[in-house]
């Protein structure tokens, strides 16, 4: 009878990079306090693991790591290694082994074996079998075989190295484009045959990156075809042109969930709360078209649109700025119509008619050719300023 019952929805693991992925790009530079104060941020919005930095290559990482990992209480700590016993010692030194999920970073492709090891596939093969033997004999056992390049690598590359992997203790592997070549068919195809080597116990992670703006795509055609787990920062800042944002994985799962059959367990009014501290501590300027988190991403001055609004959001909101501690925001520029004018003098509780409408118009919106705008409630200040404006609007009403 149990096989008959409907199965919830999957609940993807979030595994958040941007203290690692995102702090290493230019630019984002965060000392190991401010890493602690946005790690304590993201577990409070719901991350499941939150990957503290590259302990082995600063002593600025090595102490966050330490910092994060005495301060967390229902996220894990994460750490990157090389397939090297001198960075998972660092590592180990830092956080200890409970709670501690470490990667390790293994070559995934002959591209990078060539030209950036200088080693052959054996060999590679060999380090990462070593160097997860090194992590378990110290207490480890929460590991993740981090594939580097594996979407450039062949399947008679990958699979062997996966299950040498698996083979030492590794309970992740994590599948990186780490260059944001594939499109959402290639990299689904890749994440369903890897899903079909592995057993369902061991968790499949994704980490894509945002090269020819689709990561995102990338993360969600990799749960269709079988991930457990997607790689994201805040933002979608990280190396080059960044990572799959944690914010909008979170709102397509929120609205979409049923589609892909999973949810998160990300608190999505948070978001927003955690994104204007990461942008005070690297100097992040939020940009204006971007989802969720853009200046404009609630906001319109298109008149149409705003008529449409003021009588019911739905007509032009499909995602609700309240469910990512946002606010609707009404500027009213040179596309703005006269919707907005009646809207706002009727919340001033000041009678109207055509005439004072049409005078507001054309003082106070029409002309705008520069592009600037007023927000709703500047517009509101100045017709409370102007000059006799209930006799004017009451003279306008009799149609005297």
């Amino acid at each position: 009878m149990g096989s008959d019952q409907p199965r919830g929805p999957r609940r993807i693991s979030v595994f958040d990079t941007t203290l690692r992925d995102g702090e290493q790009a230019p630019g984002n530079a965060m000392s190991a306090r401010q890493k602690l104060e946005i790690a304590l941020a993201l577990e409070a919005l719901g991350v499941d693991v939150i990957e503290a930095g590259f302990p082995s290559s600063s002593a600025d990482d090595f102490q966050a790591l330490r910092l994060i990992s005495d301060a967390l209480t229902t996220a894990r700590v994460s750490s990157l290694t090389r397939a090297c016993r001198d960075d998972i010692q660092a590592a180990v030194d830092a956080a200890g082994v409970e709670r501690h999920h470490i990667q390790v970073m293994v070559t995934g492709s002959d591209i990078h074996l060539r030209h950036k090891r200088g080693i052959t596939r054996e060999e590679g093969l060999r380090e990462a079998v070593e160097a997860l033997r090194f992590a378990r004999s110290l207490g480890l056992d929460d590991m993740s075989l981090a594939i580097e390049d594996a979407s450039r690598g062949a399947d008679d590359l990958l699979r062997p190295l996966i299950e040498a992997g698996l083979a030492e203790g590794a309970g992740t592997v994590v599948l990186a484009d780490t260059t944001g070549h594939m499109v959402p068919a290639e990299f689904g195809s890749l994440v369903a045959r890897v899903r079909s080597w592995i057993p369902d116990r061991v968790t499949l992670s994704v980490h894509c990156h945002h090269d020819m703006g689709l990561s995102l795509a990338n993360a969600l055609a990799g749960i269709e075809a079988g991930a457990d787990e997607v790689q994201t920062t805040l933002a979608g800042i990280g190396e080059r042109a960044g990572n799959t944002p944690l914010e909008e994985l979170a709102a397509v799962l929120a609205y979409k969930g049923d589609r892909f059959g999973a949810t998160t367990s990300i608190d999505t009014t948070r978001l927003y709360e955690a994104f204007g501290l990461l942008c005070r501590t690297i100097g992040l300027v939020p940009p204006r078209n971007k989802a969720i988190f853009g200046d404009n991403a609630f906001a319109t001055q298109a008149g149409i649109h705003q008529a449409g609004i003021l009588r019911n959001p739905v007509t032009y909101e499909y995602v609700e700025p309240e469910r990512f501690g946002r606010t609707r925001s009404l500027l009213v520029g040179r596309h703005s119509g006269r919707a907005v004018i009646r809207h706002l003098l009727g919340e001033l509780g000041v009678p109207f008619g055509d005439a004072l409408v049409e005078s507001v118009y054309q003082e106070h919106v029409a002309d705008r050719s520069d592009g600037t705008c007023l927000s709703a409630d500047d517009l509101k200040r100045l017709l409370q300023e102007l000059p006799g404006l209930r006799a004017d609007a009451a003279l306008s009403q009799t149609g005297a």
